[in-house]
């Protein structure tokens, strides 16, 4: 039974190993009810993604959500993927069940639009770890829900480092035109980028903690962290994958997890080296009207301990 005082959140996502803990936290905290799962192009193409996410639901016997699937590319720009990262199922490491829930008949935008249309104002938080292509195309088509959102809290870019260009982070370069949108709307918006989810690293003693819980889910986490930490290294130099979008949920489910800066926040859209860059402008005070956010520091072993917790809390179940 939800908590009267859950939070209530949309995961727009495009699983991805992060993705899949980040699904993960959100069923297994008592805080959060995960009113739908939605899929968009990004780590890999969107059937892949889609596919990787319902796999993840009978995993974590993740019931009574409704899954949809959304924009297989991206508004303007060609479909970029991160086989590099992901490899080429998007999910690669673990062997994936066969999914055995259905895909809601709707777009994703549609429920989404429909989600946030049928609950009371100020109730909805979206929480996007992919690219921002549904999250555009939604506001867009319903500009109503951008006063109807509690938050928008996203994982992606970073005030002073990239990853798909020296200063342009994946999610937001691969669509940087949704990307201006979303940041551009009326809502309240947190970005959890590189900078804040860099410091969320699988060390060896996270590790010890997953193993130590035993069931099949937390077996399945290690199996991404041991695939997703050997790309990582290979392609990035980093010796403990960093998690990025579980940052994003925990923030949501305690904003004290990490320390948020207010700054104004724009996305670039016609540098020649800087294509998707999220400039933060920390020049001054922000301006009162300033609806932006990023989030600076987290407490490593406050975020860890959200997600073996949740690991506990879903327990043991048949794959």
């Amino acid at each position: 039974m939800v908590e009267a005082m859950a939070k209530k959140i949309i995961l727009d996502c495009d699983p991805g190993h992060d993705d899949a803990i980040a699904m993960l936290l959100a069923h297994g905290n008592p805080e959060i009810e995960l009113l739908a799962v939605t899929t968009v192009v990004g780590n890999q193409t969107l059937e892949k993604v889609t596919r990787n996410a319902l796999s993840v639901a009978r995993i974590a016997n993740i019931t009574g959500v409704p899954f949809a699937a959304g924009c297989h590319r991206p508004l303007i720009r060609d479909i970029e993927v991160a086989p590099d990262i992901h490899g080429d199922s998007g999910l690669d490491g673990p062997v994936l069940p066969e999914p055995v829930i259905a895909l809601d008949s709707r777009h994703a935008v549609d429920l989404i639009i429909d989600t946030i249309m049928s609950h009371e104002p100020g109730t909805v938080t979206l929480v996007p770890t992919a690219g921002l292509t549904n999250i555009a195309l939604a506001v867009r088509k319903e500009p109503r829900i951008a006063e109807r959102v509690k938050e928008v809290v996203l994982m992606g870019g970073g005030y002073h480092v990239g990853n798909w260009s020296a200063v342009a982070e994946f999610n937001i370069k691969i669509d940087p035109e949704a990307a201006h949108i979303v940041f551009n709307e009326r809502w309240p918006l947190t970005m959890v980028g590189l900078d804040l989810t860099h410091q969320a690293l699988a060390t060896p003693e996270v590790v010890e903690r997953i193993t130590k819980v035993g069931t099949k889910p937390a077996k399945f986490v290690l199996e991404l962290l041991e695939f997703f930490s050997r790309m990582y290294k290979n392609a990035q130099g980093f010796d403990y994958a960093p998690v990025h979008d579980p940052c994003a949920v925990a923030y949501v489910i305690d904003p004290s997890v990490m320390t948020v800066r207010k700054v104004p926040v724009d996305i670039e859209l016609t540098g020649t080296l800087t294509l998707g860059m999220t400039v933060a402008d920390f020049r001054a005070p922000p301006p009162a009207d300033c609806h932006t956010q990023v989030a600076v520091d987290l407490d490593h072993k406050r975020f860890w301990d959200l997600i073996v917790d949740a690991l506990e809390r879903i327990g043991d179940v048949e794959p």
